[in-house]
């Protein structure tokens, strides 16, 4: 699991990072000079979402898996991104997050480099969010096009990230907004045809742990990708599946 330095999102990690090691995972966390990373505080916090506070931020759940995965030994002695690059892992999942953080993650070429390497070898890959964007930007050394090429994906659609920006644009201004294309745009320009590209069902309800049907998820052989947070307990759960 590769992080940034600072500003991934605490749901989408947390609840996946808690959810497979529950189930006998042994997961280990990356980040680019092998200290630990730090999530978004807004997410975390709620710090200034103003009266959205209780829409846009990590809900409970998501709060709680996040602490317990702060506390774990995993996530407090990460590897650096080079030594990652040079181990043999079973799988990889990517994380997402959406404040300015997270572009040293979705523009690292050598993350990029290894997104492709486990896709090139059909290794289990999950991607959520934001972590599609990183997806999408790694090519494939068999094609040299991107490794989403002919696959079906999802991925924050246009209209969330729309949403949450329309909602907090007077005084948070382009946080929401990660690059001026949107996530939806950029990640269906990389896919062989625009309906590879599978937005769900409209939805501001996020999944629990014993509401999985609230989620939405695509899988395309061994590839899993969500969209948001709302979708990180049945991605999580899916992702576990899939390893087993």
């Amino acid at each position: 699991m590769p992080l940034p330095r600072e500003d991934f999102d605490p749901t989408e990690a947390g609840v996946t990072f808690t959810t497979l090691v529950r189930t006998g995972h042994r997961v280990v966390v990356a980040t680019p000079d092998g200290k630990p990373a730090r999530a978004d505080h807004r997410m975390v916090e709620g710090t200034g979402l103003g009266p959205w506070k209780g829409l846009l931020r990590a809900d409970a759940h998501g709060r709680a898996a996040h602490d317990e995965m702060a506390h774990h030994p995993a996530f407090q002695s990460p590897v650096p991104y080079e030594q990652a690059a040079a181990e043999p892992y079973g799988a990889l999942v990517l994380p997402g997050g959406h404040a300015p953080g997270m572009r040293y993650y979705l523009e690292s070429p050598l993350l990029q480099s290894i997104v492709a390497r486990f896709f090139d070898e059909n290794r289990p890959v999950g991607a959520i969010c934001h972590g599609v964007v990183l997806a999408a930007r790694s090519r494939s050394a068999k094609t040299g096009q991107s490794v989403l090429h002919g696959r079906r994906t999802t991925a924050l659609t246009h209209w969330m990230e729309m949403s949450a920006w329309l909602l907090t644009a007077a005084w948070l201004g382009s946080y929401y907004r990660t690059y001026p294309q949107t996530v939806q745009w950029e990640v269906t320009a990389a896919l062989a045809q625009p309906e590879d590209f599978l937005t769900g069902p409209f939805s501001s309800t996020r999944d629990t742990p014993t509401r999985l049907g609230a989620g939405f998820t695509v899988r395309d052989g061994n590839y899993l990708s969500a969209r948001w947070p709302g979708d990180a307990h049945r991605f999580a759960s899916e992702f576990a599946a899939l390893l087993s």
